[in-house]
């Protein structure tokens, strides 16, 4: 039968002992590699190719002129004439009565506004400097 009185623990201990194993493995690994000398690659010698065979040139043949085919003249086409289109009277209309306009109503005058001196001192737009000195 299986155990069941603590199933919450195995998965941390299992999570814990690989990675602890993982790491010493990497470990070995990587002092194995460091610790034995690399073999020594020979060189091989470098293979010599064989010639390109020459291939042999073959003369360009030359074709005989085409003669010119002449094409038959076709005749000019002969348009009908454009038919002649009566003019139309122009529409006469009646003329118009003058439209009269009303009267304008009376406005009452307005009083005159006060003329204002020219020299009148401008208000700046940047905030006023206060000293920071106290008396």
């Amino acid at each position: 039968m299986a155990n069941h009185q603590f199933p919450e623990l195995f998965l941390p201990l299992l999570l814990i002992t690989l990675s602890l194993m993982s790491n010493e493995v990497a470990f070995a690994a990587r002092q194995l590699l460091e610790e034995t000398p690399s073999p020594a690659v020979p060189e091989l010698p470098k293979p010599e190719l064989p010639p390109l065979p020459t291939i042999p040139t073959i003369p360009k043949p030359e074709f005989p002129p085409l003669p010119k085919p002449e094409l038959p003249t076709l005749p000019k086409p002969e348009l009908p004439p454009v038919p002649e289109v009566p003019s139309l009277p122009k529409p006469e209309l009646p003329p118009l009565p003058k439209a009269e306009l009303p009267p304008l109503p009376h406005f009452p005058t307005l009083p005159k506004l006060p003329q204002l001196p020219k020299d009148i001192p401008i208000p700046s737009l940047s905030p006023p400097s206060y000293s920071t000195t106290s008396p």
